[in-house]
C-alpha cells in the first residue's frame, strides 16, 4: 500500500528521476520556459520552487546546496543573478504551467512550464492595455420596422399627391 506516499515516481528509478529533474530544472532556469508533459511539470514544480526560495539568500552555503541539486554551474549562476533579481520579492509560486493539448504519438497531456516574471506577454496588466475603440454602427433594421417605414413612406407619398 502507498499510504502517505505523494511523490509521483514517473515510472523511473529514484536515481533516474533525480537526474531527470535536475536536468529539467537547470534547463528551466537557463531558458525560462520548457515544454514537457503535465506529470513531469508538476514534479518539476515541487523540485525547483524550493531551490528558488533557497537562492533568495545569496550565501556560499545556499549556492553549494543548490549546486548539489542542479550540478550545472551556469544554471546556478543564472539563478542567483538574474532569476532572483526578478522574483526575489515574490513569496512563492515562481512557476506557471500552461497546458497545450495532447502529444500526437501517445496522447500524453503536454504543457509549457515557465518562470512567472519572465513572460512579457502575461506581465502586461489589463490597465496598461488600451481598450480597443470600436466603431459604432447603426442597428440593423428589423423586419417589423421595415413594414412601418414602408407604410410611413407610402403615407407621405399619398399626402404629396
Amino acid at each position: 500500500m502507498r499510504h502517505g506516499d505523494k511523490q509521483n515516481n514517473l515510472g523511473r528509478t529514484s536515481s533516474h528521476r533525480e537526474a531527470m529533474l535536475g536536468n529539467m530544472a537547470s534547463s528551466l532556469i537557463k531558458h525560462k520556459r520548457i515544454s514537457t508533459t503535465v506529470a513531469k511539470a508538476k514534479a518539476l514544480r515541487k523540485y525547483v520552487e524550493p531551490l528558488i526560495t533557497k537562492a533568495k539568500e545569496d550565501t556560499t552555503h545556499s549556492r553549494r546546496t543548490v549546486f548539489s541539486y542542479l550540478s550545472d554551474k551556469e544554471a546556478v549562476t543564472e539563478l542567483f543573478r538574474e532569476v532572483v533579481q526578478k522574483i526575489g520579492d515574490r513569496p512563492g509560486g515562481y512557476t506557471r504551467i500552461l497546458k497545450t493539448g495532447t502529444r500526437l504519438g501517445d496522447s500524453a497531456e503536454m504543457c509549457i512550464i515557465e518562470l512567472v516574471d519572465f513572460n512579457e506577454n502575461m506581465l502586461v496588466s489589463k490597465t496598461d492595455v488600451k481598450a480597443k475603440a470600436t466603431r459604432r454602427s447603426r442597428k440593423t433594421v428589423k423586419p417589423s420596422d421595415t413594414k412601418a417605414i414602408g407604410d410611413d413612406k407610402a403615407i407621405s407619398d399619398s399626402k404629396e399627391s
